[in-house]
């Protein structure tokens, strides 16, 4: 059972995003040297006097360096759980929209939820699949309407 979303947050400014491009270099740069393989990623690190090999994933490296990208654009990172589920606060946070708003959503049907108590619960998927369906929509009418303004000639 999915439980309330335990998350891991960065605010934007909170690396110095020079830092995170630096890193970055680094981490694509190893990335690209082993590209194809699937071996794990061995950092070597210098703990106090001693030396340690911390052995990562190559999938987590790569995310490492998706999370390290928008660190050094300036944007804040969230990791959370794919099966977590959301509070309305958070899931209303997430598509950048109200709760009252959200919890319309919710009524309508848009988006499935969860009751937990009198609280509603939403899973991550599926949020992440209504906001991939409407952002897909309002790309489709942003280009029905260019596409429109082209053949009236107001390009």
């Amino acid at each position: 059972m999915a439980t309330t979303a335990q998350s891991r947050k960065l605010e934007p400014g909170v690396i110095n995003t020079q830092d995170a491009e630096r890193a970055l270099r680094r981490v694509n740069d190893y990335l690209a040297c082993t590209e194809g393989s699937d071996d794990d990623i061995r950092v070597h690190l210098e703990v106090g006097a001693q030396d340690e090999t911390l052995v990562l994933p190559r999938p987590v490296a790569e995310m490492f360096a998706a999370m390290l990208a928008s660190l050094a654009s300036g944007k804040g990172v969230q990791v959370l759980p794919v099966d977590a589920e959301l509070t309305t606060q958070q899931a209303a946070e997430l598509l950048n929209v109200s709760r009252p708003y959200l919890i319309g959503l919710l009524d309508e049907g848009q988006i499935p939820y969860r009751r937990v108590g009198r609280h509603r619960r939403i899973r991550f998927e599926d949020l992440m699949s209504y906001k991939r369906v409407d952002d897909q929509r309002r790309h489709d009418a942003a280009n029905a309407l260019a596409q429109l303004g082209q053949e009236l000639g107001l390009d």
